[in-house]
């Protein structure tokens, strides 16, 4: 699709491009990802039962650590019209925040993005595959939220459409990279 922009003289208005493929792309990356998982979960069943096992651990962990802190610091009188998260709330967000931290800084610095994961996993509230897993995740979504963005755009912007295709699969290399990393 970008192919036509790249080779066009630089002041050339309206270049003409077919938006199929970008089009194509959007619509499948989600299904696409989802069959991927799928299909891990089924090489690797043991792995997948680990992580699980890991997982409902780690939370149950960051739950509790997330009771004793309303215990300790309590949560107060009540603070306006959203209620606080509940112990198990806060502790998926918790996971979701760890994730966008280290995909953010995986971009930029992988060495500085798994120093933080360990020091994440330090207290035993998260491992290391869950961190790892939601980085992925955040990585993903951004690939696929401007995936969506670019198919939007495709019939009344196609050159932006075609640089919305280009950003997101540095997303979706960034997860990539993110679910081959090995911090062991």
């Amino acid at each position: 699709m970008y192919g036509p922009i790249a080779i066009a003289p630089p002041d050339q208005e309206g270049v003409e491009v077919q938006t199929l493929s970008c089009m194509r792309v959007a619509l499948s990356g989600p299904l696409l990802l989802d069959i991927a998982r799928s299909e891990d979960a089924a090489r690797w069943p043991g792995e997948v039962a680990r992580e699980d096992a890991a997982a409902r651990r780690t939370y149950a962990a960051r739950c509790a650590l997330a009771e004793a802190q309303d215990a300790v610091h309590g949560r107060g009188p009540d603070r306006g019209p959203v209620p606080l998260p509940t112990a198990g709330q806060g502790a998926a967000m918790e996971l979701v925040s760890a994730g966008g931290e280290v995909a953010a800084r995986w971009r930029g610095d992988p060495a500085e993005a798994a120093a933080l994961v360990l020091e994440l996993t330090a207290g035993g509230e998260l491992s290391v595959d869950e961190v790892l897993d939601a980085a992925v995740d955040a990585a993903a979504v951004c690939g696929l939220l401007v995936l969506a963005e670019a198919r939007t755009t495709a019939t009344s912007d196609p050159s932006t459409a075609a640089e919305l295709c280009l950003t997101a699969v540095s997303h979706l290399a960034l997860a990539v990279a993110l679910a081959s990393a090995d911090l062991d």
